[in-house]
């Protein structure tokens, strides 16, 4: 039988970071059951608490339907967490961060390289006190190098890390230029690279009782996961080109227009291609030497692709992938988002949770894509209002409710 708890419900997570890439690899963790208490600053009417909660409209709605002052991105990336309220400016909030740490398993931050330290808050300071902490720290360029001190934002690092040079429409057509990418991509890649080094220093850790310090750079994270772009620029020494929707290796493999809208073509072998052109009403197409295999279709992409595009537009979307769909060739709709919560296979894999939330009413999320067999993800606790577990965290600690008043009185937590 699936066990109740997680698979890290043994681990404790102090979450120092705020914004995308850092919440992303701590919601994560909580998701696979650890317990993550997020630090955020102290403050009222969006004066503090982590920057994405003010980063609206939409906002969440209450139990009456009227918007409460947490947005929708703070939403997508702070569930399974509690959230403490503590000014790590001042003497006595470094004490309660210290004390935390000494009890935690690890620590993930994205302060600028050095931030922390004059907090008393840096890996050296919190693995003197807990030597078997994994601290984890998420900078736009890494704790070193000649642009170490720089601030990182995931758009400038899409720029700078070349994602944008092969993002966008091909140079020949109308509105040609770089494009970033619809979400922030590269710090929910670095949030997944931080989740899976955390695992492995903590596995590092059962065997020899050691934690240690994870360095994580959104740049080193760009640069690579440009996976076959980057090698195909090792390779053959020349930078790729913006391409719009095709594929530099693969052809076809890009959207093409319908009778009632686009669709895209996934064809990833010459049996798939052939079989298109059958459906499509021009099996020789497989047999011309041009297009007979994916090396040739490359070399002849602009003599097939607009022989392709007067195809399509002769049948729908629906028609096409009915047809396409039955003979095994992969193609599909482009949805909007309505369109994808709408989709029954995302229905089917309950792709949509909604949470109670404490402001009252719901706060809808989009499920962890992981699916173990003993120990399922556990959706517990939505994202949390702004220091909602304040004073249960303070109270592990040993505080009393008089010592707890008087840190709020004095604006410590």
């Amino acid at each position: 039988m699936p066990s109740a708890a997680g698979a890290l419900s043994h681990l404790r997570v102090l979450d120092l970071s705020r914004v995308l890439a850092g919440p992303w690899a701590s919601q994560l963790l909580g998701d696979l059951g650890a317990d993550v208490i997020k630090v955020e600053k102290p403050g009222a009417d969006g004066k503090g608490g982590d920057d994405t909660r003010g980063w609206g409209p939409p906002w969440l709605g209450d139990g009456e339907g009227q918007p409460t002052t947490d947005a929708a991105y703070f939403l997508c990336t702070n569930r399974n967490k509690r959230s403490l309220t503590v000014d790590i400016t001042r003497p006595e909030g470094q004490a309660i961060v210290r004390e935390l740490a000494a009890q935690s398993d690890v620590v993930l931050e994205n302060f600028k390289v050095g931030g922390l330290k004059a907090y008393g808050l840096d890996y050296a300071s919190l693995s003197a006190i807990n030597p078997r902490l994994v601290y984890c720290s998420i900078t736009g360029f890494g704790q070193d190098g000649p642009y170490a001190a720089r601030a990182g934002y995931d758009f400038l690092i899409q720029g700078m890390g070349g994602l944008m040079s092969v993002t966008g429409r091909a140079e020949d057509e109308d509105g040609a230029g770089p494009q970033k990418v619809g979400v922030a991509l590269t710090d929910i890649l670095t949030g997944l690279y931080a989740g899976n080094a955390i695992l492995a220093a903590l596995a590092h850790r059962e065997k020899t009782g050691e934690g240690q310090h994870i360095d994580l750079a959104l740049l080193d994270v760009q640069v690579a996961c440009l996976a076959n772009q980057a090698m195909n620029y090792l390779v053959s020494g020349k930078a790729p080109r913006r391409m719009g929707n095709g594929h530099p290796n693969i052809v076809p493999y890009q959207d093409f227009p319908t009778a009632d809208g686009d669709m895209i073509l996934a064809i990833g072998n010459d049996g798939q291609f052939a079989r298109f052109c059958e459906i499509a009403g021009h099996a020789g197409w497989s047999g011309d030497e041009r297009f007979a295999t994916n090396a040739a279709r490359v070399r002849h992409r602009a003599e097939l692709i607009p022989m392709l595009r007067q195809t399509t537009v002769m049948k729908t979307t629906a028609e096409w992938i009915a047809l396409l769909e039955n003979a095994a060739v992969p193609c599909g709709p482009i949805n909007d988002l309505a369109g994808v919560f709408a989709d029954p296979q995302v229905i089917h894999r309950g792709l949509r949770v909604d949470m109670p939330h404490a402001a009252g009413g719901t706060a809808p999320q989009v499920a962890n894509p992981i699916h173990f067999s003993a120990t399922p993800i556990d959706y517990r606790r939505a994202p949390p209002l702004l220091g909602q577990d304040t004073e249960a965290v303070l109270k592990e600690l040993g505080r009393s409710e008089a010592e707890i008043a008087a840190l709020r009185g004095v604006g410590v937590v």
